[in-house]
């Protein structure tokens, strides 16, 4: 009977404050067929693993593993797979990636080039991917819109400033909750950032009180008002989260006069349901950190056993860009 191999995990036994991630020893979890081991490198923190500490997702099994997203290496795959022992690779596992060792399905792994750091790489599959979908699927933003990016010095913020620019809008917008990190979203692209309390009349008096074409709203609550009274006739309101914690409310009066459209869309549905769309998205985000056509800046590399130091940086919201959790 072979040995149980063991591996450093941040487990979760109860929800609450950033105190109840502890690192522990349990056993590296078995691959079954069209999954892959994968040896984690690096582990990105994400603002839904905020949430899902605190029980703003629902119901969980305890204990569990946060951790949306890893770069590392392909430990263990199946004999038919397209992934072999050594690969480099960026995934999504099943059952989190604060862990020295992660599995993912095989739809949810993507290679990625020797040219990519891991650091690089872990920080962008979730926000690099989203973005992407967000901009040319959703948003579909063109070169002559007026694009307005809510929470724009984040890690999502940030790479959709990066993107709309790649992309070639001439006019991108960006919203912070304090001008402390106003230099950092324009040396991004941004051509104008504005506070959440007044980019509504901003945006209104730039564009002649014509209004943006598409605004990208991930904070919900009461930014998703101020957003509808500065959005275009024939504008897009793209929905993609509620980090204000508060729903976003809007009125059927607000959109069938004025032609504008509001529309959701969730990375996690996204994973679950339709797996097969992420790949052609994180091809083409892989190819351009490779290139370093984009980036993203990383603020600040914590170790495993500090998860709980991480998250309390990503609460405090005083950060810019990417915190990663090094595992290696």
């Amino acid at each position: 009977m072979s040995k149980e191999v063991m591996m450093q995990a941040v487990i979760q036994h109860e929800f609450g404050r950033a105190d109840v991630l502890k690192c522990e020893q349990i056993p590296r979890p078995s691959r079954q067929e069209g999954e892959v081991l994968i040896k984690v490198a690096y582990a990105s923190v994400n603002y839904a693993d905020l949430k899902t500490r605190v029980g703003g997702k629902g119901e969980a099994a305890f204990p569990f593993t946060l951790g949306l997203d890893a770069a590392g290496m392909v430990e263990e795959a199946s004999e038919s797979s397209v992934f072999s022992p050594g690969d480099r690779v960026i995934a999504f596992p099943k059952s989190g990636s604060y862990a020295q060792y992660a599995i993912a399905s095989e739809a949810l792994v993507f290679k990625i080039p020797d040219e990519l750091s891991f650091e690089q790489a872990a920080a962008m599959p979730t926000v690099a991917i989203l973005s992407y979908m967000l901009i040319h699927e959703i948003g579909r933003v063109k070169a002559s819109d007026t694009v307005v990016i809510h929470s724009a010095g984040g890690g999502v913020g940030s790479m959709l400033v990066q993107l709309a620019k790649q992309a070639g809008v001439e006019n991108v917008m960006g919203t912070v909750g304090s001008l402390d990190k106003k230099e950092y979203v324009e040396s991004l692209g941004a051509d104008a950032v504005f506070t959440y309390d007044t980019f509504s009349e901003e945006v209104l008096k730039r564009t002649k009180d014509q209004g943006a074409d598409v605004i990208f709203d991930s904070m919900a609550g009461d930014v998703t008002e101020r957003s509808l009274a500065c959005l275009a006739l024939y504008g897009t309101l793209v929905q993609f989260g509620n980090s204000s914690g508060k729903a976003g409310s809007f009125k059927t009066s607000d959109v069938h006069s004025s032609c504008r459209s509001v529309k959701g869309f969730s990375l996690g549905t996204t994973r679950k349901h339709a797996p097969e769309r992420l790949a052609p998205a994180a091809a083409k985000v892989i190819d351009l950190f490779a290139k370093r056509e984009v980036n993203l800046s990383i603020q600040q590399v914590f170790d495993l056993k500090n998860a709980a130091d991480a998250h309390r940086l990503v609460e405090s919201r005083n950060y810019e860009g990417k915190i990663l959790l090094k595992v290696l």
